[in-house]
């Protein structure tokens, strides 16, 4: 009888660690995500941003394409890119912080992660 309850218990200590893995790896992807729009956004800066501003250039709108100028499009993708930058600040944050709470919950609950060796 007394193996149950550590029996569940182990469960209860694989959830949660299985738990904080898959917070960390959703907020991995929305970071490497970002840091992928971000850097379209650099390279389309660093390609207009030399043109003439009168320059005809198109923009992809909710998979509409509208037509605009560069003087137009630019700070446009000036304030996105700002905005890309703050949320990726805040994921990274978001990330340092799940990930120290899974720590400081594995030594509270004496918890060592063991690899299985893959076959």
């Amino acid at each position: 009888m007394a193996a149950q309850p550590s029996l569940k218990k182990q469960q209860e200590l694989q959830s949660t660690y299985q738990n904080y893995k898959n917070t960390l790896q959703s907020i991995a992807q929305k970071i490497g995500d970002i840091e992928q729009e971000t850097d379209e956004h650099k390279l389309v800066l660093e390609t207009l941003e030399p043109l003439s501003g009168d320059r005809k250039c198109f923009r992809m709108i909710n998979g509409v394409l509208t037509e605009r100028t560069v003087k137009e499009v630019v700070p446009i993708l000036k304030t996105n890119s700002d905005g890309l930058k703050k949320t990726l600040d805040e994921l990274v944050k978001q990330y340092k912080i799940k990930q120290d709470d899974m720590e400081k919950w594995k030594k509270k609950n004496n918890v060592q992660v063991v690899q299985q060796p893959q076959q």
